[in-house]
């Protein structure tokens, strides 16, 4: 069983300290080769959002659209706005066979907590 997923195979839920560590934003020490997996609405991306993430809408993901390659066959850390799509698309990739876990409290918590933000440009970002 994947060290990444919850009790009967079901996603785990990561705060998003530990979401920086899996992903290598935390400390230099601490990624474990996770990719952050941003599930919002492209305005929503453009506006904002980590650094070395990769983007794939839900509504995508839900249509059937693949994973982006430097996304497929690694661990998935999926954050959304708040965490409630996520959740979402973190079950979908689980029933995929894919290890991911899903962002409590999504990219709010992430600005929160000080991480970084950038936008389409790679200027400082917001979270829309």
């Amino acid at each position: 069983m994947s060290t990444f997923r919850g009790d009967r195979g079901r996603p785990g839920r990561v705060s998003v300290q530990e979401a920086a560590v899996r992903t290598g934003h935390g400390s230099a020490d601490g990624d474990d080769g996770a990719v952050l997996l941003d599930v919002r609405e492209p305005y929503e991306w453009q506006a904002g959002h980590a650094p070395r993430a990769v983007h794939l809408s839900l509504s995508a993901l839900a249509a059937g659209v693949g994973l982006p390659a430097q996304a497929q066959a690694r661990p998935l850390v999926v954050i959304c706005r708040s965490g409630n799509r996520s959740r979402q698309a973190a079950e979908l990739l689980v029933a995929r066979g894919s290890d991911a876990v899903d962002v409590i409290g999504g990219m709010r918590d992430w600005a929160e907590a000080g991480l970084p933000v950038v936008d389409s440009r790679g200027q400082n970002g917001t979270v829309a």
